[in-house]
């Protein structure tokens, strides 16, 4: 979603403040429409501060590569699997690794405000809780990222494919290793977000068809490698500060009289 700029989100987000704003004066049910206005233009303004500090903090290209062998000599001391051999099995059925470059293109953000929608719609109790985890964890993955590290598909001299450019599905604009955008795999957003959502889903719903929702992360996973954009351990970086944010949270839950929300009972071991 390359056209989903700061600039986009920001404007939407006044957009809506402003619609909530006439929703409230009429009453009646134009106040529930203007507070899902109200919600959906706070999400979209911190998307927007998100997009904008990404910008900020991002501005160095300088041992992105370095940086992505030190990933890459890890992984194989932890005797990962290889992304290259993941990829070229996936390259090998074209109509399964265009789908990955749509799903990696399209699914993360619309999923997100689905399930926030969802959340607010009929779990509102728990809404607070889990906009200020998913605010928390995003805010701490754009910490790491502000360190460049070149994706898998950047570097072609170790096997990789950028899949994307390959079918012309690439989100990204030209620059490659010269663009800082680009250098942010370190960690995986995408999996933050789709692990986050599985949580939330798993935690909440009381219906037996919540399990399902498991696949959306595992798919999500299996995309970001197989597409080129991520490693391995962009995933389990991601992983492991959701689960630093839940035991923070928790922390300060303790500390307090406020409730726990969704994270009733959540172990973080078992995300």
């Amino acid at each position: 979603m390359a056209w989903f700029t700061w600039r986009v989100s920001a404007l939407a987000a006044v957009c809506l403040v402003g619609f909530a704003l006439v929703s409230r004066r009429r009453g009646g049910r134009w106040a529930a429409a203007a507070d899902y206005c109200q919600e959906a233009a706070v999400i979209l303004g911190l998307y927007a501060v998100w997009q904008l500090s990404l910008d900020f903090m991002v501005t160095s290209v300088t041992g992105a590569v370095p940086h992505a062998r030190w990933v890459w000599d890890l992984e194989r001391s932890l005797h990962l699997p290889s992304e290259v051999s993941v990829q070229h099995a996936a390259l090998g059925h074209p109509a399964v690794i265009q789908a990955l470059n749509l799903f990696y293109s399209v699914v993360h953000f619309p999923a997100l405000i689905v399930c926030l929608i969802w959340l607010f719609a009929r779990h509102r109790e728990h809404y607070s809780d889990a906009r200020t985890t998913l605010v928390l964890l995003t805010g701490a993955c754009a910490l790491l990222q502000a360190i460049p590290v070149a994706p898998p598909r950047l570097l072609a001299n170790m096997g990789f494919v950028d899949a994307g450019a390959l079918y012309g599905q690439s989100p990204y604009a030209a620059g490659g290793l010269h663009d800082p955008g680009q250098l942010i795999a370190m960690p995986s957003v995408h999996v933050a977000w789709a692990v986050l959502i599985a949580a939330i889903v798993v935690q909440v719903s009381s219906s037996g068809w919540r399990w399902l929702v498991l696949a959306y992360p595992v798919l999500t996973v299996i995309a970001v490698v197989a597409t080129g954009n991520h490693w391995w351990l962009d995933g389990v970086v991601a992983v492991a500060l959701l689960a630093l944010v839940l035991l923070v949270q928790q922390a300060a839950a303790a500390l307090g009289p406020g409730r726990r929300g969704w994270r009733r009972g959540f172990r973080p071991a078992a995300a």
